[in-house]
């Protein structure tokens, strides 16, 4: 698409998946299974930030967590820690989120997909894993509502969000990037990919070496391509006019396939990490090898063994290993 070529789109991803195919949430006992039934009826005291509340790190989600990583080409870190991220939102009951950022579970990965010229390596800076926050629910858009309900059966689900370079270069590539990392989600079998909100996009984009935008809680692949196409729109047609891109984050209306501003965007003194007091460090480094050997048969091995073992071609055995279901049925 020769605008983004022109216009030197940066496109950067923060995709939160939701590890949803564990059997409890990664601080407490509370089921994962919450989807369908009424809201606010799968919570505790730890889920809720009750005083007194004591987080238990969940092992089999920091075993899931190293699995995606490794996947990812990522290195992953000897020490991991967790943080409180402080900030008020109605759908964090603490008024701060458990999650990770000195010392992440992983780091410096890279996944290649089709670019629009051949090729193209998209780096990821880092995967870290946290607690998913309750669930906001409006009436009408979130810019019109006239009341917002709050569910917090959702909160507590472990999340690992990984967070790419700005190295995408299009709206399509970001579709195609998205389409890979669920590919590899789905072999690894850590998430219920189908299930509402298990995969959610944050989208930075700027263009020209101007100001970034984030737009925030994409539900859909197809609808974080829409979103960038509309926000790179935006803002092309605010610099025409001699206006500056305001840095901000922006919500995306899928009704009405535009975005939103929200707030002024944060960096990070403003969240006032610090240490979660109440949950040590974990040495992680003797786990890796036992996660190495779980796990299975990834996308791109499998499609060069297809192409080598039964002698199909590159594009075929792209599509058969496009989708686990199909590729079993080859074996």
């Amino acid at each position: 698409m020769a605008y983004e070529n022109r216009d030197r789109v940066k496109i950067g991803l923060e995709i939160h998946v939701q590890l949803n195919r564990l059997k409890t949430k990664i601080f407490c006992g509370c089921t994962t299974n919450y989807h369908g039934d009424p809201p606010n009826t799968h919570v505790c005291p730890v889920c809720l930030g009750l005083p007194g509340a004591l987080p238990v790190v969940n092992r089999r989600a920091v075993e899931y967590a190293i699995r995606v990583g490794l996947a990812l080409n990522c290195g992953i870190n000897e020490h991991t820690q967790f943080y409180r991220k402080n900030y008020y939102y109605p759908d964090l009951p603490r008024g701060f989120q458990i999650t990770q950022y000195d010392y992440p579970i992983a780091q410096q990965g890279h996944v290649t997909i089709e670019g629009e010229d051949g090729e193209h390596m998209v780096r990821i800076n880092r995967a870290h894993m946290e607690e998913d926050p309750g669930r906001l629910v409006h009436e009408g858009t979130i810019d019109r509502s006239k009341y917002t309900l709050v569910d917090y059966n959702r909160s507590g689900i472990p999340l690992l969000e990984i967070v790419t370079e700005p190295d995408l270069r299009s709206p399509k590539e970001a579709r195609r990037f998205l389409d890979k990392l669920r590919n590899i989600l789905e072999y690894l079998g850590v998430s219920d990919l189908d299930l509402e909100g298990s995969v959610r996009v944050d989208a930075n984009v700027s263009i020209m070496d101007g100001n970034r935008t984030e737009v925030k809680n994409i539900s859909s692949y197809k609808g974080a391509e829409k979103a960038l196409l509309y926000e790179i729109v935006r803002q092309k047609n605010l610099i025409r006019r001699g206006k500056t891109v305001t840095q901000e984050t922006r919500h995306f209306d899928e009704a009405r396939e535009i975005t939103v501003s929200i707030r002024t965007k944060e960096e990070a003194h403003d969240y006032r990490y610090f240490p979660e007091p109440d949950l040590v460090p974990l040495r992680v480094r003797d786990w890796v090898a036992k996660v190495k050997e779980e796990l299975p048969e990834l996308p791109d091995a499998r499609k060069e063994r297809f192409m080598t073992e039964y002698g199909v071609k590159a594009e075929h055995a792209k599509t058969l290993t496009g989708q686990l279901k199909l590729a079993q049925k080859k074996q």
